[in-house]
């Protein structure tokens, strides 16, 4: 280790470690899928009903197309991922995106942001807010609900855990447990989801812009 004096050397050496960590984080990332999307043309019978209406033939998205590559777990997958995104989540359509939205930015997950994307628009958000979820529970612009919400996703990504000042805030704007149970659930798909994006190599498909940076 070389020995850095002053507060010049200190400022080098915070650089140092800014760019090393930069450098690790990209290095997680791969720009080649390392498990290929299964074509439609190589679609089994049931395929098609394991997606249900998230599968579209030759238009379906890589991401369910890389899950049919292991079709136990897509079977056992699916069901899931269609309650979270579907009606009977008991979470607005609004708070579940922002929690979709920040779960991806914390996992640096481009892919799952570039596609809710759209969702959250068609959920009333607007392009200032899309990108303020970027910005965290911590700027200027959010309702009280949503600022806990966010939090909610951080506390869940760094320590796995909901802490009694955000579950109480939660609980005094009204969220049920349902909603709470919700919040939870949510945020774990999409942080699992993100595991297998970012790990599978799941690439973005053409038209779509991933994280803001």
């Amino acid at each position: 280790m070389y020995r850095m004096r002053g507060l010049g050397g200190w400022l080098a050496a915070v650089g140092l470690l800014v760019l090393a960590s930069s450098y690790a984080g990209s290095a997680q990332r791969v720009a080649k899928a390392r498990i290929a999307p299964l074509p439609a043309s190589q679609w089994l019978a049931g395929d098609a009903e394991i997606l249900g209406a998230l599968g579209r033939g030759d238009q379906t998205i890589d991401v369910f197309k890389t899950c049919l590559q292991h079709r136990t777990l897509c079977r056992a997958w699916m069901p899931f991922t269609r309650y979270v995104l579907g009606d009977d989540n008991s979470l607005t359509r609004r708070d579940r995106e922002i929690l979709i939205l920040r779960a991806s930015w914390n996992c640096n997950a481009d892919y799952d942001w570039a596609h809710h994307v759209p969702a959250a628009t068609r959920a009333g958000l607007s392009e200032a807010d899309i990108l303020r979820v970027s910005k965290g529970a911590d700027a200027a612009g959010w309702n009280q609900a949503e600022t806990l919400l966010l939090r909610a996703a951080d506390e869940l990504h760094k320590d796995h855990f909901v802490t009694d000042a955000t579950w109480n805030g939660l609980k005094a704007a009204n969220y049920s447990d349902q909603q709470l149970v919700d919040v939870i659930f949510t945020v774990g798909q999409y942080t699992m989801v993100s595991m297998f994006l970012n790990s599978a190599g799941v690439q973005l498909e053409p038209g779509f812009t991933g994280l803001p940076r």
